[in-house]
C-alpha cells in the first residue's frame, strides 16, 4: 500500500482483519461524483460535469468491482465517451500495473508502469491502497473517484443524454429495494468470498463460507420464481453487482478462495440467469476467463507456486 504517498513492503491481499480473524476491505479514498450539471453529489466535491472525452476508466478484468463499472458504461452506451485502460492481471509486488499481457494495455495518460502512480499523482501524500476501478477526470487532472458501486451509478445518471436510455440501472421507484438487495448480496456473497478466501482463522472462513452458499441458495429460489432478473423484467444494477460475482465463482473462488461446497454449475436457475445475462449488448466483452484465472491464481498468499489451473470446463464460454 502507499503511505504519504511512498509505497511500502510488497502487495499483501489482507491489510487488516477483524476481531475474528476476518478479512476487511478498505473504504474507498475518492468519493467526488460526475453528475449532468457537474453539481455536487452525495459525497466530495462538485465542478465534474458529464462531457464526453473528458473521463477515463482504469479497470482490472480479474476484478468484480472494475468490472461492474466497465458493464455499466457498456450498457449505457458510454465506450466514445469515457476513454479505458485495462491493467495486466497478476498482482505485482507494487500491486495493479499496465503492460502488454494480451486484453491489457499501456496507461495512456502519463505513461505510468503502476496503478499507484496514479494516485500519487491525484494526491502526494495518499495513504491506503492503490485501487480499481479509477474514474479520472483529464480536465482537472484528479481521480474522481475509486469507488466502484459510485461510479456504477454515475454512469447510469450522470451523463445526461449522453447515455444511452435503454436499460435504467438504478430506477428511483425501485432503489430502496436495490439498495437492501445490494447490501446483503455484498455483505455475504461479493464480500463474502473474500472473506472466505482471506480469512486467517478457522472460525472467519466457517462463518463466511456458510454465508456464501445461504446466499446462493436463497438466490435460486428467487430467481426460479421471480425471473428473468432480481427484479423481474427490469434489469438493474443489483444484476450486475451479483452477475460479475458469479461469473468468476467456477473459475476462481470455488478453487482458490475455497468455496467449494458446490460449484455455481449446480445451480440451476443461477446458471441460467449468468447466461442470460452475457446475451445483453457488450456483456460478454466484459468477461475475460483468462484474466480471471491467471488474475486471482497469481496471488502468492493463496498460491504461492503461481500454478493456474486447466479447468473448468465452462459451459457459457
Amino acid at each position: 500500500m502507499l503511505v504519504d504517498g511512498k509505497w511500502t513492503s510488497d502487495w499483501q491481499p489482507v491489510q487488516a482483519t477483524d476481531a475474528k480473524g476476518g478479512f476487511v476491505r478498505q473504504v474507498s479514498g475518492f468519493r467526488h461524483w460526475v453528475t449532468p450539471d457537474g453539481a455536487p453529489g452525495p459525497s466530495g466535491e462538485g465542478g465534474f460535469a458529464g462531457q464526453a472525452g473528458r473521463y477515463h476508466l482504469i479497470v482490472a478484468l480479474i476484478c468484480p468491482w472494475a468490472s461492474r463499472t466497465l458493464m455499466a458504461r457498456s450498457l449505457k452506451g458510454l465506450e466514445d465517451v469515457v476513454s479505458l485502460s485495462v491493467v495486466e492481471p497478476a498482482l505485482t509486488e507494487q500491486g495493479w500495473r499496465f503492460g502488454t499481457f494480451p486484453s491489457a494495455t499501456a496507461d495512456p495518460l502519463f505513461g505510468a508502469t503502476y496503478i499507484h502512480e496514479i494516485y500519487t499523482r491525484a494526491d502526494p501524500h495518499y495513504t491506503g491502497r492503490a485501487t480499481v476501478p479509477v474514474l479520472w477526470d483529464k480536465e482537472r487532472d484528479t481521480m474522481v473517484s475509486n469507488e466502484s458501486a459510485e461510479i456504477l451509478r454515475m454512469f447510469d445518471k450522470g451523463f445526461g443524454d449522453l447515455a444511452d436510455p435503454t436499460f435504467d440501472l438504478s430506477p428511483a421507484d425501485l432503489l430502496p429495494e436495490i439498495d437492501a438487495l445490494n447490501a446483503r448480496v455484498y455483505d455475504t456473497l461479493n464480500n463474502g468470498v473474500y472473506r472466505a478466501g482471506f480469512a486467517t482463522t478457522q472460525e472467519a472462513y466457517d462463518e463466511a463460507f456458510h454465508g456464501v452458499f445461504v446466499t446462493l441458495d436463497w438466490l435460486e429460489e428467487r430467481l426460479a420464481t421471480t425471473g428473468p432478473y432480481l427484479f423481474g423484467e427490469r434489469f438493474t444494477e443489483a444484476d450486475i453487482r451479483l452477475f460479475v460475482t458469479l461469473v468468476r465463482f467456477d473459475p476462481a473462488y470455488h478453487g482458490i478462495f475455497k468455496c467449494n461446497q458446490r460449484p455455481l454449475a449446480s445451480y440451476e436457475a443461477l446458471s441460467a440467469y449468468l447466461k442470460r445475462i452475457l446475451t445483453l449488448p457488450g456483456i460478454r466483452e466484459t468477461v475475460n476467463i483468462e484474466h480471471i484465472k491467471q488474475g486471482y491464481y497469481s496471488i502468492r498468499a493463496l498460491n504461492p507456486n503461481g500454478i493456474v489451473p486447466v479447468g473448468p470446463d465452462l459451459d457459457w464460454i
